[in-house]
């Protein structure tokens, strides 16, 4: 790595933390030349492909599972907050079982789980638009088994 103010190639880590949000490390560096400071990020790449239902494969994005958390989270008691360390812990759980795949099935089952815990509402838009309900009886199913479950909704 280089000093992006003089270029120089000598540099000194001054602090070390870890970024939750990005399933990262921030690193506060030093120039030994110029002793100009910056911050630098390093993420862990997760290189897991996801088995889409159509047979297609793609990267495993742990943005894309934010997204899809954010969605259904907004305007319940689901914090911005909450929904990143739900996508970091999700993501970490899979790095550690270190599988070379995973479907969306498997994924979409293990968000509904952990937000069905956190929020009912969340879970039942998340469940919306991941089972794709086909009418409203399969909904209000959906519905019935959290009342069975919590009571409460």
């Amino acid at each position: 790595m280089k000093c992006p103010f003089c270029r120089h190639q000598e540099l000194k880590v001054t602090d070390s933390r870890d970024a939750i949000e990005i399933n990262g490390i921030r690193r506060r560096r030093e120039c030994l030349s110029c002793q100009r400071r910056f911050t630098t990020f390093e993420t862990i790449e997760l290189t897991m492909q996801v088995r889409k239902r159509d047979g297609r494969y793609e990267d495993f994005q742990q943005q894309k599972l934010i997204t899809g958390m954010m969605s259904a989270c907004r305007r319940t008691t689901i914090s911005h907050e909450q929904v990143l360390a739900l996508a970091s812990k999700i993501t970490a759980d899979l790095m550690q079982k270190q599988p070379k795949e995973v479907s969306t099935t498997e994924l979409g089952e293990i968000v509904m789980g952990d937000l069905q815990r956190l929020d009912p509402i969340a879970y039942i838009r998340f469940a919306c638009v991941y089972r794709r309900f086909k009418n409203v009886e399969e909904l209000m199913d959906a519905i019935q088994s959290i009342q069975a479950k919590d009571g409460n909704i």
